[in-house]
């Protein structure tokens, strides 16, 4: 689906772009760890493909040797990629949205393999009809922590990255845009009912996060059956002992 961008005459392409990287400081090489027979990565992006409003999907990789093993993954995939900065991730994130012509950009990260793509769309079409320069599910955290979508356009990315200089911003992407909302117009969408979870734990920095990811795609997602953000919500209130596994964990910060 081709969105116009607001205020400008051309037509914009919506773009998922995926930050992902072998070396993760907890959890080294956590995007090729085996997932119900498929590395974490491919299963993220299979779920992604469900979407209905991006038309396409890339991944941004680092240039590192450690990162070669993942790029040949994603060449016999064919999920086009590219490779940037292993610690300027704005760098890496800017030229991989001008390389591809993305005109809506949106940001997930390789460690988030039960995002749901319809979480993902309405945070796109949120965005679209807000106007807004960035949409995000996670200015406030209502949704569990896995489910984060950002969306912005590729002009607040630009500007983003020629202004941005301290290492966070350069490292994480958006904060420049979030922290200077006199500069952005930032709109947050807040999740209600069963979706209203921000106790959850579902994105993958340690062993237990990945053993109740592991978990949850066997019980849920035998055969390659999708399952979505309210189905495992409603096996972990089923379950509560699962929760358990990584509820002593503290979250890091936002990582590849």
């Amino acid at each position: 689906m081709i969105y116009s961008v607001s205020g400008a005459a051309s037509m914009a392409e919506v773009t998922a772009i995926i930050q992902a990287r072998m070396g993760s400081s907890r959890l080294p090489g956590k995007v090729m760890e085996d997932i119900c027979g498929k590395p974490m990565i491919e299963q993220m992006l299979l779920r992604l493909r469900r979407s209905s409003v991006l038309d396409q999907i890339v991944v941004a990789i680092p240039r590192d040797p450690s990162d070669d093993v993942l790029a040949a993954l994603l060449h016999s995939l064919k999920i086009p990629s590219l490779r940037g900065s292993t610690n300027d991730v704005l760098s890496r994130y800017f030229e991989t949205a001008k390389a591809f012509n993305a005109g809506i950009i949106v940001r997930l990260t390789a460690d988030c393999p039960l995002i749901d793509p319809g979480l993902v769309d309405s945070v796109v079409r949120a965005h679209v009809k807000s106007g807004a320069d960035y949409t995000s599910n996670s200015l406030k955290r209502t949704v569990p922590l896995g489910f984060d979508t950002e969306v912005f356009s590729f002009t607040a990315l630009e500007r983003s990255y020629r202004a941005a200089t301290e290492a966070f911003e350069r490292e994480h992407v958006t904060p420049y845009m979030y922290l200077n909302p006199q500069l952005f117009t930032l709109h947050s969408m807040q999740a209600s009912d069963k979706l209203n979870r921000p106790d959850l734990r579902l994105t993958v920095d340690t062993t237990e996060d990945l053993m109740l990811i592991r978990i949850i795609y066997c019980l849920l997602g035998t055969n390659g059956t999708f399952f979505g953000a309210e189905q495992i919500i409603e096996l972990l209130d089923d379950c509560p002992w699962l929760t358990k596994i990584n509820a002593h964990i503290k979250q890091k910060g936002l990582t590849d």
